[in-house]
């Protein structure tokens, strides 16, 4: 069983940064990439950045030059780094392991950006 737990995210102002994380279970972890995607309300989920099982990050346009991913495989956990953070920011982050169609979803975690 798969699990995964996203946390971090919370309230900032234009410019400011926050990290949001994600813990998985399970051995699944080693050999599989790790995306953080996000949906803002009223819009569709998109995604922000992905690392691959062999630290390899990829970047959308929204987070290229902002945002950092990282992982811990000490703790089978992802960062995301978020740096200089806009109000087109906000919105619900969360994780993923094993593919948007198939795989596993973290609960979320909330980012707000606004002054």
């Amino acid at each position: 069983q798969v699990q995964i737990v996203d946390s971090g995210g919370g309230l900032a102002q234009p410019g400011e940064s926050l990290r949001v994380s994600c813990a998985v279970s399970g051995s699944i972890f080693d050999y599989s990439t790790v995306g953080w995607f996000r949906q803002a309300p009223g819009k569709q989920r998109e995604f922000v950045a992905s690392i691959t099982s062999r630290d390899l990050p990829i970047y959308s346009e929204i987070a290229k030059g902002r945002f950092s991913i990282s992982r811990d495989g000490a703790k089978n956990t992802v960062h995301l780094q978020m740096d200089n953070l806009k109000p087109e920011d906000t919105g619900n982050y969360s994780c993923n392991i094993g593919g948007i169609w198939n795989g596993w979803w973290g609960q979320g975690t909330q980012v707000t950006v606004s002054s």
